[in-house]
């Protein structure tokens, strides 16, 4: 009799999870290119399922419509989410997590958006910028959100969701871009029209004085550490060096010469290096930007690791590589054969080269749809992909690291503003 009641309630638990197995596969059915949970067998079959992280995408249809927000989930290169944002969008960024996101349009107005799956166009929150703000730039750094006012030779400090002004700080006129990380104490304002940057404490938000750097500078860029700042000027093509912790130019080398215009970079942190696209040149300036460090003080006895300082290669050209037609925008991964490599956004050709950053070498040139103006990288297995936009296309151009091809493109609507991605 037990043996009985023992068989049947066996009978009873194997029914019940025959239904539970099959109810779940029925429910899953119909989802969308999603990524999504499955039943596997014991044993993995097949390659590990990509890591959840997505493409945010910003595009303008023009004729006074609204500006298009796009969600592209990386696994499966589908589009997850499309909602609306203000007229003329003109710049994207999210913050140091990448769970909000941020978009100045022309309409004097910002968005904010909580990066979602199930993000609807009436969850996305609008700000009001000041009067003749011009807004062109946003940093976010913890809960601070700072935005570049050109017109009003200002940068607002705002927090919130939505975020509101809070305080307005002075800088020099034009300001065109805020450099700083998630981490770092302080954040510089740079003044195109001034030839300078503005430090802006974060702690209280209060501006220092202004640190004069080059010519016409453009874009900048904070090392990991948040110990060195490198401020990218097109107009006499050096990179301005300001130590950060001592927030004055570094002593040893305020100045870098690189190529002819350059405007963008972005930091080889293994290798202690700065990838610089210059755009006059067609070339990337690859330089050694390493502090001293243990292995380092044999060969520099001033270094001293409470108070990092330049090491002695520090500034040095380790090489100039020629790629594309006009390069704007560069971005650093390592692939999954362990290799570091730069993706570079050639405007002039329509191109991206790609760069072995152990060899110094081109490897590949990519032709992507358009004439790419920005460029954004997640690393993954079994490949890691780059998102390339361009100002004159409605489709981005997805790379993957595995083959350094184009394997896939999206339609966004509206010709690309920009792109960013969750994560690297």
């Amino acid at each position: 009799m037990a043996k009985r009641a023992g068989s049947r309630l066996q009978d009873i638990s194997r029914a019940a999870l025959l239904t539970a197995v099959s109810f779940f596969g029925i429910t899953m059915l119909g989802c969308g290119d999603v990524y999504r949970p499955v039943v596997s067998a014991i044993n993995p079959v097949g390659p590990a399922a990509q890591p959840q992280k997505y493409a945010v995408v910003v595009s303008d249809p023009g004729n006074n419509q609204p500006g298009l927000l796009t969600i592209v989930d990386f696994s499966g290169d589908s589009v997850l989410i499309n909602a609306n944002l203000g007229v003329g969008p003109k710049y994207l960024a999210l913050s140091g997590f990448g769970s909000t996101g941020y978009v100045i349009n022309s309409d004097g107005t910002l968005n904010s958006f909580t990066i979602s799956t199930s993000l609807l166009s009436n969850e996305v929150l609008t700000s009001t910028l000041l009067p003749n703000a011009n807004a062109n730039s946003i940093q976010v750094v913890g809960a601070n959100l700072y935005v570049t006012e050109p017109g009003r030779t200002a940068v607002a400090a705002m927090q919130g969701l939505p975020p509101s002004v809070k305080q307005e700080l002075p800088v020099g006129s034009s300001p065109v871009y805020i450099v700083g990380n998630n981490s770092a104490p302080r954040v510089y304002a740079i003044s195109q029209g001034a030839n300078n940057v503005t430090p802006i404490e974060i702690s209280n938000n209060t501006p220092d004085g202004p640190i004069s750097v080059g010519n016409s500078p453009v874009y900048g860029v904070m090392s990991s550490d948040d110990f060195r700042t490198f401020i990218m000027n097109s107009g006499d093509n050096t990179i301005s060096v300001i130590n950060s912790e001592t927030n004055a130019l570094d002593a040893t080398h305020p100045a870098i010469t690189v190529g002819q215009a350059p405007v963008w970079a972005d930091i080889y942190n293994q290798g202690n290096e700065l990838v610089v696209a210059n755009s006059g040149s067609n070339s990337v300036s690859i330089i050694n930007v390493a502090l001293c460090n243990n292995t380092a003080q044999p060969d520099n006895p001033n270094c001293d690791a409470n108070n990092p300082q330049d090491s002695v290669n520090f500034g040095q050209t380790i090489a100039t590589v020629p790629v594309g037609s006009d390069p704007v925008a560069v971005a650093v991964l390592q692939a999954r054969d362990g290799t570091q490599r730069a993706y570079v956004a050639n405007q002039g050709d329509g191109t991206v080269s790609v760069i072995n950053l152990t060899t110094n070498t081109v490897t590949k040139t990519i032709p992507v749809t358009g004439h790419p103006n920005f460029i954004a990288a997640i690393s993954g297995t079994p490949t890691g992909k780059v998102y390339v936009t361009a100002p004159d296309s409605s489709t981005m151009s997805i790379i993957s690291t595995q083959t350094d091809s184009v394997t896939s493109t999206v339609n966004l609507q509206g010709k690309a503003v920009q792109v960013r991605v969750t994560s690297q």
